[in-house]
């Protein structure tokens, strides 16, 4: 019997110059998946693409957006209201940056603007003592760097999710709801090229907030253990857990 696909949840465009260079966000999420093209359906959320049923596919990666979750547009909306029986069947879920926020909400958290502002760039990851036992994080290392782009955040933590990963900036840049579900606020689909795009295409607004571009773009390096993250998942999605 044929592996149903994973599904790419679209929430929206990157800029249209790294679109030239890269593709677009579920060309970088396939890629990271380590899956081919055959083996994910996309579907665009904002154009209103119907959204598959629980059953139909062996797991949904949300990916991130320009948009903000706070904007409740309809098409995110119509979003959260598919996300709840899809977590609660027990499919595995993944959110990036805007998904990781998204499902927070539409499980019962709360998201907002982050009180500190924008965090952009290459930092430093921890993992909390939950991540050690978690299906998918179990195994990378206590530390490890992640390229990081978000104005909003996850304030308010669903009921029972375990909060798996965090830095000075984000205390929830990670968690799990249930046995499945996982929301991951840094962006494990980025390239260091993709990084330096975003801080290339953002520095007014980096320059706005007292900051130097430049030395955010200095600090851009490979992020391999983040980017694991993604391939784990497909993993999971396939058998059920990570193999060893």
């Amino acid at each position: 019997m044929k592996q149903p696909k994973i599904l790419i949840v679209k929430t929206g465009d990157t800029f249209a110059d790294l679109i030239g260079s890269f593709g677009d966000f579920e060309d970088w999420i396939r890629q990271g998946l380590g899956v081919g093209e055959d083996q994910v359906r996309v579907v665009n959320a904002p154009a209103f693409e119907p959204l598959p049923e629980p059953g139909t596919f062996s797991g949904a990666v949300i990916a991130g957006s320009h948009a903000m979750v706070t904007q409740n547009l309809d098409w995110s909306l119509a979003l959260e209201v598919w996300l709840t029986p899809v977590v609660t069947a027990g499919v595995p879920v993944l959110g990036i940056c805007y998904g990781h926020q998204l499902l927070a909400k539409a499980l019962g958290g709360k998201v907002d603007f982050h009180p500190d502002g924008l965090e952009i760039g290459t930092t430093p990851i921890s993992l909390t003592a939950d991540a050690l036992s978690d299906p998918l994080l179990h195994g990378l290392p206590p530390v490890f760097n992640a390229h990081t782009c978000h104005s909003q955040t996850v304030l308010t933590l669903p009921p029972g999710a375990v909060i798996l990963a965090e830095n000075p900036h984000e205390p929830l840049h990670a968690f799990r709801l249930g046995r499945a579900a996982w929301g991951v606020q840094f962006h494990p689909e980025y390239t260091p090229d993709i990084m330096a795009g975003y801080i290339r295409n953002m520095s007014p607004v980096i320059q706005a907030l007292g900051k130097d571009p430049e030395r955010v773009q200095a600090q851009v390096t490979d992020t391999p253990e983040a980017g694991q993250v993604l391939a784990r998942f497909a993993d999971f999605c396939s058998h059920g857990h990570i193999a060893p």
